[in-house]
């Protein structure tokens, strides 16, 4: 059994965020879903982007650590979008990671505001829609692509997906796309499987 910590994106703990933390429970894993903005839900993703913008870097440090306080050094990380982003600088900056998974975003570990290099033996998967436009068009797809090719497949899996939904692996929004988020929940689940 993995324990979890999932980061939500912009729109906050969403019902579709809190029903892939049941599914992630319901395959044998313990599942902390981080709420970065204590239980409040933009509208829609301009207004997530407004509210993940007021919050600071110390605020999110301050409502990690409460969380991590709690639980083991041994984690796995996995984030949706601006929550990716904090799931990967977890997994490269925090001891213990035992595995992440990136969901519609990848940090550019060669970019100058990178997280630092990628932690040896650190499994990670990879998803995106390959005509999104901020995870296919802003370089996060082929700053993956350099990653896994220089990593190699048993560290660093990328899965495409075709279509250009950002957010489409969150079950209650309208970027929802439920063939490619079933599959995407499918690969998660196997890619888990060694720690149940």
């Amino acid at each position: 059994m993995a324990t979890i910590v999932l980061f939500h994106h912009v729109q906050g703990l969403t019902p579709g965020v809190q029903a892939m933390a049941a599914e992630l429970r319901a395959a044998g894993h313990t599942v902390h879903a981080l709420d970065l903005y204590a239980g409040k839900l933009p509208k829609d993703f301009d207004a997530g982007m407004r509210m993940a913008g007021k919050l600071t870097e110390d605020k999110i440090q301050e409502r990690v650590d409460k969380l991590f306080g709690k639980l083991p050094e041994e984690l796995v990380y996995i984030g949706t979008s601006w929550g990716a982003a904090l799931a990967q600088q977890c997994a490269q900056q925090r001891p213990g990671a035992i595995a992440a998974i990136l969901l519609e975003s990848f940090v550019d570990l060669d970019a100058d505001w990178s997280f630092g290099p990628w932690p040896e033996n650190v499994p990670v998967q990879i998803h995106g829609m390959d005509q999104d436009p901020f995870f296919a068009k802003e370089g996060d797809l082929e700053a993956a692509q350099r990653f896994v090719e220089a990593e190699g497949g048993d560290i660093a899996q990328l899965f495409t997906y075709p279509g250009k939904q950002h957010l489409f692996t969150d079950s209650s929004l309208r970027s929802h796309d439920p063939e490619a988020r079933a599959l995407v929940m499918e690969r998660m689940v196997k890619f888990l499987q060694p720690y149940v």
